[in-house]
């Protein structure tokens, strides 16, 4: 649950709480206006994904942590996409940009749903509290360690925020890992066998 609600969230996090609106319109050169539309839109996208995400994760609960690895598998490739190029990019890119990390927001809630499942009610509030740390201690880290950045590189340029968003993957990196090594301890400790997922779906398609 911790690195569920740590890959997921900070992201999201980041762009919407500080650095998203300096990013947009310094180093992507759009206006207050357009700037503002894209935040808009990274509300409306969290509030359409989050029953999604809730009705995928009731339906396959098992099997949540594919859902929870796809979020920062594609936050990650979106974010790298935006940051191969050398110079701002299209709208329609920043657009899909916001979209992907604005899954994350939902996305994390997850981390929840398993401190919930895999704990005992007696340490329920404090299994909550460890995976609310998890986001909320990812963002403050990233929101911190590019300001440092920028400010070492001489403001908001294009170039600045390009080495500065690159202090994401590092903590998708830990995320991943964490989310991979406490599963299969889990499911060990649980005595979870799983079948292949594309065995599942084949057996789905017969019905």
């Amino acid at each position: 649950g911790f690195f569920t609600h740590m890959g997921t969230q900070f992201s999201m996090t980041t762009f919407a709480l500080l650095w998203g609106v300096p990013y947009l319109r310094s180093a992507q050169g759009l206006s207050a206006a357009e700037a503002g539309s894209l935040l808009t839109l990274s509300v409306i996208s969290a509030i359409v994904a989050g029953p999604i995400i809730g009705v995928l994760s009731g339906r396959f609960p098992m099997r949540r942590s594919y859902l929870v690895l796809s979020i920062m598998i594609s936050n990650a490739a979106m974010w790298t996409a935006v940051l191969a190029l050398s110079e701002p990019a299209p709208m329609w890119m920043l657009v899909l940009l916001v979209v992907v990390v604005s899954v994350g927001g939902p996305g994390s809630m997850i981390g929840f749903d398993y401190a919930r499942m895999f704990n005992p009610s007696t340490s329920m509030g404090t299994a909550q509290g460890m995976v609310n740390i998890g986001g909320f201690l990812a963002s403050l880290l990233v929101i911190q360690a590019m300001g440092l950045i920028l400010d070492a590189m001489g403001g908001y340029s294009f170039a600045a925020f390009r080495v500065a968003w690159l202090v994401q993957y590092p903590v998708w990196a830990v995320a991943i890992i964490g989310v991979l090594v406490t599963r299969g301890k889990t499911r060990r400790q649980m005595g979870l066998v799983l079948r292949p997922i594309r065995q599942v779906w084949r057996e789905r398609g017969r019905r």
